[in-house]
């Protein structure tokens, strides 16, 4: 697939997720105008929703009906949203700027912003459990799977790993555990909701290539978000370069120079396409794999 074929790819799946994403805000409710739009101010600052194409192609790949998977796909990408606007607060990260715009709360401040987080949060279990294309025994295991990684057992977890090693050096062990929680998981997530949309259930031996992919993908996503704070164009990237190092974060290049840790995203990226390669269909899948690893922005 030629990367102006995944970009047309990415922008309907994008286009699919907006629409479906603007369907829970279509009553208004005067009462809490202000933490709507704070939402709204976030979930619609652009971006190529990677993880609900993630979803949705997944879905796809086995034959799934997208209707199924979109509620899924919504629900990630709330949980993703709910969490940059809590990692750009004061009190975590402290940043100005998020896709080129001021974050949440230097437009709506802290207390709006945090609750827009909280409401994200739990909007998205519930976009996941009232699925009704999906049916009640799938969404029931969405939700499920949904929270282990968004909870102390993944995303959470590892943002307070993260933390904690503000204060000291990591292994290099230990910085993959936390990235294999904070930024794997929910990439994880996205994947699997994908396959449980279109039939696939706990035990399914596809859903240990599912993984595969997922975990793949995710840390060479790390590695090149770690990459890029360092090499990145602060214009393109549309936040501050030099974030990690401020914070006295544990990052790759720690342990590897800039062209050792590309060459780390490279090897797992291979190892991605190679757990989705002979299954037909996954040409998307591969060339968002590859342009992952590549991508500057």
């Amino acid at each position: 697939m030629t990367e102006e074929a995944l970009m047309l790819s990415l922008h309907r799946d994008a286009t699919a997720t907006e629409h479906a994403l603007r369907s829970y805000y279509d009553e208004a409710d005067g009462d809490i105008a202000l933490l709507l739009q704070s939402e709204q101010y976030s979930l619609f600052a652009g971006g190529k929703r990677i993880r609900p194409a993630l979803t949705l192609e997944f879905c796809r790949l086995f034959g799934g009906d997208e209707e199924a998977a979109l509620p899924f796909a919504c629900a990630v990408e709330m949980v993703h949203t709910y969490s940059l606007i809590h990692d750009d607060l004061p009190c975590m990260d402290d940043d100005d700027l998020r896709r080129g715009k001021p974050t949440n709360h230097k437009v709506y401040g802290e207390a709006v912003a945090l609750l827009a987080g909280d409401s994200l949060l739990t909007a998205a279990f519930e976009a996941a459990a009232t699925n009704t294309a999906a049916g009640a025994e799938t969404s029931a295991m969405a939700v499920a799977y949904l929270a282990g990684c968004a909870g102390r057992a993944g995303m959470i977890g590892g943002q307070m790993m993260d933390i904690e090693g503000e204060s000291r050096e990591l292994s290099l062990d230990e910085l993959l555990r936390l990235h294999s929680r904070k930024t794997g998981a929910l990439i994880n997530a996205a994947c699997v909701l994908g396959a449980m949309a279109a039939g696939l259930r706990p035990g399914d031996a596809r859903l240990e290539r599912v993984n595969s992919y997922a975990e793949s993908i995710g840390l060479a996503f790390q590695i090149v978000d770690d990459i890029l704070d360092v090499t990145g164009d602060e214009s393109a990237l549309g936040k501050r370069t030099g974030v990690d190092a401020a914070h006295q974060k544990n990052t790759f290049l720690r342990f590897y120079p800039v062209e050792q840790a590309q060459l780390y995203a490279d090897r797992l990226t291979r190892a991605a396409v190679e757990a989705v390669r002979d299954w037909p269909g996954s040409e998307m899948l591969c060339a968002l794999a590859e342009w992952l690893a590549r991508r500057k922005q």
